[in-house]
């Protein structure tokens, strides 16, 4: 990006401040946030005038007040399809350890409490011929299924839209148009949407409580999704078997009891962490950029009804 513009980097890997934000929006025409940059509406009106560009490093967008982005006419663009086998991958990883009890495991031999094989040591569950409930079938959601296949599980999902029958039917899966009843029939249950006012607590209380009591839920795209609260509680009361987590409603903040719960893994937000991601995350972002600046419509648009 120096190569290219008159830049300012963040090198720390800090957050900035929410005044550092839009002290920076002030002063630029492109600004560059990822996904703990919490960019509101103070941050967007600092820039009225100067800001041209909201160019984000990541996929989900909703760290970002669109809304006064829209009313200042600030574009958005994200960078949709380079995290989508990454996050996939971690989603399989989860589906994995969880029901096989892999971190307690690790932790069992690095503790030095390992005895030794038994015949009932470390027992949990296998995955083959188990269903899968996917929640999303957008890039993300339709990588998880084409990985769980491979591995034995049956593929249903609940989505906005159903997919065209030709795609249904490369990926093998049921759509479930009531997300209530599909919730009620799965052993897995995977969250691969967006967070949005729609989707906020989309899985609270009542939602578990449909839950079959050897269901276990997988959480890779953003923590408000869940009830973290209700989820706690479930797992406390035997309502699910367990939890794997990359995100969390408050980041980077957790509910205490997740750390003491059996039949939970929880990771810290790495579901994109790998070299190739974040340098393919870098390229589209300054893509994004370029052609911008070059006066054309930049190739990953999230909100510019005026460009």
């Amino acid at each position: 990006m120096a190569e290219l513009f008159d830049v300012e980097l963040n090198l720390d890997d800090v957050p900035m401040s929410q005044e550092a934000l839009a002290d920076a929006a002030g002063r630029c025409d492109v600004l560059v946030p990822t996904v703990t940059d919490e960019i509101d509406d103070s941050v967007v009106k600092s820039g009225a005038g100067r800001l041209k560009l909201l160019a984000n490093f990541g996929v989900g967008v909703d760290h970002i007040d669109l809304e006064a982005a829209r009313a200042c006419k600030v574009a958005v663009t994200n960078t949709p399809g380079v995290l989508t086998d990454d996050t996939a991958d971690l989603v399989m990883a989860l589906i994995l350890s969880v029901p096989r009890r892999l971190a307690e495991g690790e932790k069992m031999v690095r503790a030095g409490e390992w005895k030794g094989w038994a015949p009932t040591g470390m027992l949990g569950h296998r995955i083959t011929g188990k269903r899968l409930g996917i929640i999303g079938m957008g890039r993300i959601g339709r990588a998880v299924a084409s990985r769980a296949r491979a591995f034995g599980l049956t593929v249903h999902y609940h989505n906005r839209h159903r997919l065209p029958a030709d795609l249904e039917g490369e990926l093998e899966a049921t759509w479930w148009e009531n997300l209530d009843a599909m919730l009620a029939r799965v052993d897995f249950i995977t969250l691969n949407c967006p967070h949005t006012p729609e989707t906020h607590h989309l899985i609270d209380a009542r939602r578990f409580g449909l839950m079959q009591r050897q269901a276990y839920i997988i959480n890779a795209a953003r923590g408000e999704i869940i009830d973290e609260g209700a989820l706690c509680e479930a797992l406390e009361r035997g309502q699910i078997a367990g939890a794997g987590l990359d995100v969390f409603e408050r980041e980077p903040d957790l509910d205490a009891r997740l750390l003491d719960l059996p039949g939970v893994v929880l990771l810290p937000h790495m579901g994109s962490a790998t070299f190739e991601g974040r340098q393919a995350m870098g390229e589209k972002v300054i893509a994004n950029i370029r052609v911008w600046t070059d006066g054309h419509r930049p190739p990953d648009l999230v909100l510019a009804e005026w460009v």
